[in-house]
C-alpha cells in the first residue's frame, strides 16, 4: 500500500491503514513530514509557517484512538482563552474569547448592547449550521444533495444560508449593523481560501468550529505531524522522505504501482494520492490521469498567501499587546477582495500575526527573540501578471508598512528570505498554482464539486485538503479517514491478496525514516 504525500491527509490515512494491519509506505517529496504544516528555521528555533492552531480536536482524538492510543499521550495541547485579538485602523480593539459570555460582553463594550444581541444570534445560528451539516457533509465520505436537504429541513433556520446567490457577506450585512463585525466574521471565508463576497453564507459555520475551542500544540504545530509519523512507524509502516513520485503506474485501467523521480519502480495494487488533485489533472503523475477529474473538481483556484516566518524582537506600541492570534484589519475589506479577484496582491490588506511564543498569555522577557508568522492573502500564481520576485519584494514592503502604521515593528526586520510567496508555494507543491486550499469555495455547489476518496481508476484513492471535505487540518484528517475506510471496504479491490511492494527499489530500510526494513 502506497501513500503519496505526508501532509495531514496522507498521514491520517496511513495511520488508519497501518493500525488496521496494512503494509504501508508513505512517500514524501520533501525532507520533513507535514506538508503545508511546515516550519522554517530561525535563531529562536523552528517557526510555524503553516497552520498555527488546532480546532475540532475531536477529529484528532478519534484518529489517535483508531490507532489504539490517546492524542494526549503524544502531543501537549494548550487551550487558548483568547481566540483572537483584532485591531482596526480607527484604533478600536476586540478580543474574542473561548468563553461565549466573555466574548458577548466584549462585543457589548466594543459596539453596544444591540451588537451584543446580534453577536449572540449569529453565534447561535453558526452553531446550528455546524451541527446540521457536520454529519451529512464533513463526516460523510460522499455527501449528496438529498441528505443535505434533509439536514436543512430539520433545521429550518439554516435554509436562508443555502439559497442560491446568498453570500457570506450578504448574510453578515443582515446579521450585524457594525461594519467592523461584518469585516471580522467575513474573514472566516479566507480560512478555506475564499472571499466573503463570493463564498456561500453556509461558511458562517466556520465561526462555530473556532468558537468551540482553539488549542495550541506545545512546541509548534509540526509536533502533531511528527506524532502521526511516529504512529505509522510504530505500527510497522515506513515513511520515505526526499522521495518524489514521478508517476502512478497503470495497467488495464488499474493501479500497478508508482515510479519515483530516480526511476525506482514500486509495485502496489492500492495507491493513495494525498497531493493537490490539480497535479493529476495537469498530467504531473502521468498522462493517463489527466482526464480522471472534471475541471470543476479543481477549478477555480482558492487564494494563496504571502507568509513571513521569522524571529525578532517586537517593538512599538502594539508589541506588549500581542497574543497568540492577532488580526490587523485593513480599512476597506471590499477593496482587498476586489484586488485578489483581479489577481493582484491587496493594496489595503488584513494581516494575520501569530506570535508563536505568546500562547496562553505568556510574555517573553524583554529583548528576547520571539517567533512570528505573518500572513497576507494573495491570488494564485496563474492569475498574477507580475514578476514573482518583484512582487515578493513589493509585498514585503507593504506588509512592513501596514505593521508600522499599526504600531508594530521588528528588530531585526524580516528579510525577503523569510517570505514565501504564491510562486514559492507553487514550487513547494507543484500543480497547485500556489493555492493553499485547493479548489475555491465560491459558489453554492463548490463543496460538492471537490474530488472524493474513490476514483474511476481501480486501486487509486485521493486524500488531502484539495479533496472532500476541504481545507484545514481537521478536514484534511477527515479526508484521510474517508480514503482509509474506502480501502478497507474494498470498493475498488481487484484482488483478494494484500498489495505488496515489488522486490528492489524499497528493499532497504532507512535509519532516518524507518524503524525496520520495508516489506
Amino acid at each position: 500500500m502506497i501513500v503519496i504525500g505526508a501532509g495531514v491527509g496522507g498521514l491520517a490515512c496511513a495511520v488508519r491503514l497501518a493500525a488496521g494491519g496494512a503494509r504501508v509506505t508513505v512517500l514524501e517529496a520533501h525532507g520533513a513530514v507535514g506538508g503545508k504544516m511546515r516550519t522554517l528555521p530561525s535563531p529562536a528555533g523552528p517557526v510555524d509557517a503553516g497552520p498555527t492552531v488546532m480546532t475540532m480536536k475531536a477529529v484528532f482524538e478519534e484518529l489517535f484512538a483508531a490507532a489504539g492510543t490517546r492524542l494526549a499521550d503524544h502531543v501537549t495541547l494548550v487551550p487558548e482563552n483568547v481566540l483572537a485579538r483584532h485591531w482596526w485602523p480607527d484604533g478600536s480593539r476586540l478580543d474574542l474569547d473561548a468563553d461565549p459570555a466573555v466574548s458577548a460582553a466584549a462585543v457589548r463594550a466594543f459596539a453596544g448592547p444591540k451588537a451584543e444581541a446580534q453577536f449572540r444570534r449569529f453565534s447561535a445560528h453558526a452553531a446550528k449550521l455546524f451541527n446540521a451539516f457536520d454529519a451529512p457533509m464533513m463526516q460523510a465520505p460522499s455527501p449528496a444533495v438529498p441528505a443535505l436537504a434533509r439536514a436543512a429541513l430539520l433545521q429550518p433556520a439554516s435554509l436562508p444560508a443555502l439559497l442560491p446567490g446568498r453570500t457570506l457577506a450578504g448574510a453578515l450585512r443582515a446579521a450585524f449593523d457594525d461594519p467592523r463585525l461584518r469585516q471580522l466574521f467575513g474573514r472566516y471565508a479566507t480560512y478555506v481560501g475564499g472571499s466573503p463576497l463570493e463564498s456561500p453564507a453556509l461558511l458562517a459555520l466556520i465561526w462555530q468550529a473556532e468558537a468551540a475551542g482553539v488549542w495550541r500544540v506545545e512546541g509548534g504545530m509540526h509536533r502533531l505531524a511528527s506524532a502521526l509519523a511516529d504512529l505509522i512507524r510504530g505500527r510497522g509502516g515506513e515513511i520515505r522522505l526526499n522521495a518524489p513520485v514521478a508517476g502512478i503506474d497503470l495497467r488495464d485501467g488499474a493501479v500497478r504501482g508508482v515510479t519515483l523521480s530516480d526511476g525506482t519502480a514500486i509495485a502496489a495494487e492500492r495507491v493513495v494520492y494525498a497531493g493537490d488533485p490539480r497535479a493529476l489533472a495537469q498530467g504531473r503523475l502521468g498522462p493517463a490521469l489527466t482526464g480522471l477529474l472534471p475541471k470543476k473538481a479543481t477549478e477555480p483556484r482558492s487564494l494563496s498567501a504571502h507568509v513571513l516566518a521569522f524571529a525578532a524582537e517586537p517593538k512599538g506600541p502594539r508589541a506588549a499587546e500581542l497574543v497568540h492570534h492577532n488580526l490587523i484589519f485593513g480599512r476597506d475589506p471590499a477593496s482587498e477582495f476586489r484586488d485578489l479577484a483581479a489577481g493582484r496582491p491587496p493594496a489595503d490588506p488584513t494581516l494575520y500575526i501569530c506570535a508563536q511564543d505568546r500562547g496562553g498569555g505568556a510574555a517573553p522577557a524583554p529583548g528576547a527573540l520571539e517567533r512570528f508568522e505573518i500572513i497576507m492573502n494573495g491570488p494564485p500564481t496563474d492569475r498574477s501578471a507580475t514578476d514573482p520576485d518583484e512582487e515578493g519584494d513589493a509585498c514585503l514592503r507593504r506588509i512592513l508598512a501596514v505593521l508600522e502604521a499599526a504600531g508594530l515593528t521588528f528588530d531585526p526586520a524580516p528579510s525577503r528570505a523569510t517570505l514565501t510567496t504564491p510562486a514559492g508555494f507553487d514550487r513547494l507543491f507543484p500543480g497547485s498554482a500556489g493555492s493553499l486550499y485547493g479548489r475555491s469555495p465560491h459558489g453554492m455547489m463548490a463543496a460538492l464539486a471537490r474530488p472524493r476518496a474513490t476514483t474511476a481508476v481501480r486501486g487509486l484513492f485521493l486524500a488531502g485538503g484539495g479533496c472532500h471535505p476541504g481545507a484545514g487540518i481537521p478536514m484534511a484528517a477527515l479526508s484521510g479517514k474517508h480514503a482509509a475506510e474506502a480501502i478497507a471496504m474494498g470498493r475498488t479491490s481487484t484482488s483478494p491478496s494484500r498489495p505488496m511492494a515489488m522486490r528492489g527499489g524499497m528493499s532497504t530500510g532507512s535509519a532516518r525514516t524507518a524503524a525496520a526494513p520495508s516489506r
